[in-house]
């Protein structure tokens, strides 16, 4: 049992690594993405990406959990004849949906530029993002096998690859394209044309990496295979079936979530539009896409690569019948996703404006609605981490179903509420916000019931929650202390961010060893657990 904890967290902690680098190379990017392409380009950009978002996540996104969920379950059982014969059925699966979701979105994109007021030329990123999906699904066929084996390192190699091709292609793309088309109408169009070629050109260096690394791994894949010789065969039929009830769920859920923000982008510029703001409305809704959700989406990355390596893991003791098993890995989980989310959420609602000021220098004439937005919609990080964490171990225990209904119900509410309040008061993109957080917080309330009934899990509240949040307010405190102190000793917004936020980090590990938070054990568990552990020893905490 510990040693399954153990595997958790390291593979965990790989592809949190992974995901928060990503992030990070994402952030260093955008920044000079953000500035080339202004308030304008970067509402096409973000609008042809949730577009992209849903397309994908239809086709394909939910491809890696689905097939790591079954890879990992016969691979439980040594049958590696059905992992093997499972991985080439959703391969072939995968490059039907990803080539159909390619098509539509490429013959589709007149069609979708004409349904977003105000957005002159969405049909060029849109058109470029059409084969992108047929490469993520193979891509995401790849990555979902290699987790199912439980290791996830080609994964995270993968996704840090991908990030950085993405940024030295969207770089040069949209300079290229916005030098060679300045004096057209839609020179914005054409830059988040470029911005979206690296996302393509990123995900095909991603492919050929992992292509790569099985094309060494099939000797070891043949060898298993030829002793494997009790196990009966799973015909296509069945397999076939398997898939419909295991992705079917994956993707509706994560089809929810996406859909939300496109519906948030579709709702926003229509009722903008007969409002008669629509103008204004693209600037504001340009710093919600990218400086807020930017920064929001880093700590998340966090609770998804979590998520994404709990899966096969809590497939492989459900399969054993270890249920025992599962509640004792469930709470381990959800205190490090929480001890993460609530001290980022913190810093940023008080470090907010002098972040944006520091990543996007271009867009500083808008720090004051992006502080504005992060202060208010900071909490969503602390939702969104642990309704995804939640999520991922109803599907890790086959309660496919229940997330999908979840996630379903809060989007039919968030779009009640969203509507309403861009109607009828003048919150603007404040509505948004709200919708930010009451979406993923009424998913976060039903998971947590459905967890305690399927499960018999209950909730452990002081270390989890409470000391983390009592942490996170004195270290938030801290922080916004030594940035005022050093910026007004220095003058300088980098060194004041950079300072503070190490101070703020330092601090809050601090405060979490002398409350108690983890125990040594955990601790054990944690990336760098030792060496925080001898530092807690060292200091008399532990």
């Amino acid at each position: 049992m510990k040693q399954n904890n153990n595997s958790i967290m390291i593979q965990g902690s790989i592809l949190a690594a992974a995901g928060v680098i990503s992030r990070i190379i994402g952030m260093v990017y955008r920044i000079p993405m953000s500035n080339m392409l202004g308030a304008e380009g970067n509402t096409l950009y973000s609008i042809a990406f949730s577009i992209y978002s849903v397309i994908l996540t239809l086709s394909s996104y939910s491809l890696p959990l689905a097939v790591s969920k079954l890879i990992s379950q016969y691979s439980a059982r040594e049958e590696y004849k059905n992992t093997y014969r499972i991985f080439r059925t959703v391969l072939f699966y995968g490059m039907i949906l990803g080539g159909a979701g390619s098509v539509f979105l490429y013959c589709g994109a007149d069609y979708l530029e004409k349904i977003f007021p105000g957005s002159a030329g969405l049909a060029k990123p849109l058109r470029i993002l059409a084969p992108a999906v047929l490469v993520m699904a193979v891509l995401g066929v790849l990555r979902g096998f290699f987790q199912g084996k439980n290791t996830m390192l080609p994964t995270a190699i993968s996704q840090v690859l991908e990030q950085i091709v993405n940024a030295f292609v969207s770089i040069w793309a949209i300079s290229f394209l916005m030098n060679s088309y300045s004096p057209s109408e839609q020179v914005y169009a054409y830059g988040a044309a470029g911005g979206v070629l690296g996302t393509l050109m990123g995900a095909a260096a991603a492919l050929l990496f992992l292509g790569f690394i099985f094309i060494i791994y099939r000797p070891v894949l043949k060898n298993k295979i030829m002793r494997d010789r009790f196990s009966s065969e799973l015909s296509r039929r069945i397999i076939l079936k398997m898939l419909v009830f295991t992705i079917l769920p994956i993707a509706l859920s994560q089809t929810v979530y996406q859909l939300g923000y496109f519906i948030d982008n579709l709702i926003f510029k229509n009722i903008m539009h007969f409002k008669g703001l629509a103008i204004e409305s693209n600037n504001v809704l340009g710093v919600y896409n990218t400086q807020y959700n930017l920064l929001i989406n880093v700590p998340v990355a966090v609770s998804s690569a979590t998520a994404s390596s709990a899966i096969p893991n809590m497939t492989a003791s459900f399969s054993r019948g270890a249920y025992r098993e599962l509640k004792v890995k469930a709470g381990p989980l959800i205190k490090f996703n929480m001890a993460v989310a609530i001290p980022a959420a913190a810093g940023l609602a008080v470090l907010g404006k002098p972040i944006v000021i520091l990543l996007f220098p271009g867009l500083s004439i808008y720090a004051d609605v992006a502080a504005g937005l992060l202060i208010t919609g900071s909490t969503a990080v602390i939702f969104y981490s642990y309704s995804t964490i939640t999520g991922a171990m109803l599907q890790g225990v086959n309660k496919m179903r229940i997330p999908v209904v979840h996630a379903a119900i809060s989007l039919g509410l968030h779009i009640i509420l969203v509507s309403l309040l861009l109607y009828c008061t003048n919150l603007g993109v404040y509505a948004l916000i709200i919708g930010n957080i009451t979406f993923p917080l009424l998913v976060c309330i039903l998971n947590w019931r459905s967890i305690a009934i399927s499960l018999q899990y209950k909730q452990e509240f002081r270390k989890t929650f409470l000391i983390p949040c009592l942490s996170a307010l004195i270290m938030a405190v801290i922080a916004w202390g030594s940035y005022r102190v050093v910026y007004s000793a220095a003058g300088s917004n980098a060194l004041g961010v950079a300072l503070s936020l190490l101070i703020a980090v330092c601090s809050y590990l601090v405060l979490l060893l002398i409350f108690r938070c983890f125990s040594k054990e955990e601790l054990m568990d944690l990336p760098m657990g030792k060496k925080i552990n001898k530092l807690g020893e060292k200091l008399h905490l532990i």
